[in-house]
């Protein structure tokens, strides 16, 4: 099984790309593991547009067999606990799951059409660059809740 966080943009910040690297190299200790970022539409960003040349990029980098699994407000929130438990029926099924996350104008309706769940990181509002790492975070701690390993408390 290999799971895939496939994003759009990138850190230009350097704020969370070195955590990111960080978690994604923890995470491959336990699973197959790969970061996937597609551009951002920056000519269309604001304008309707822009979520339908991301939307594009992000179904391109799809496999037809990928369980899709979208980052979206309106999704289920789950503990820390219950997110172990969904990653462990993941593994469990024996798919590679690609999580998907839109950039700042949000998912196109053809991205969440293509998606068998939806995820909510938080109800509040987060930079998606901070989503990703969030993510990122949580895979890790949930595998080292699936191995009973003392990093969450």
């Amino acid at each position: 099984m290999k799971i895939r966080v496939v994003a759009v943009g990138r850190d230009r910040s350097g704020l969370y790309a070195p955590a990111v690297d960080e978690y994604a190299k923890r995470l491959g200790r336990y699973l197959r593991f790969e970061l996937v970022e597609v551009p951002e539409a920056r000519k269309l960003a604001g304008t309707p547009g822009a979520k339908g040349e991301e939307g594009a990029a992000l179904l391109a980098k799809l496999g037809p067999r990928e369980r899709v699994v979208v980052l979206d407000e309106r999704g289920d929130e789950l503990t820390s606990v219950a997110f172990a438990e969904r990653v462990r029926r993941w593994m469990e099924r024996g798919q590679d799951v690609a999580l998907l996350i839109g950039g700042s104008d949000g998912l196109a309706p053809e991205v969440l059409a293509r998606a068998e769940e939806r995820l909510a990181v938080s109800r509040f509002t987060l930079a998606h660059r901070l989503a990703r790492l969030v993510l990122v975070e949580q895979l890790y701690r949930a595998m080292t809740i699936l191995r009973g390993e003392p990093y969450h408390k």
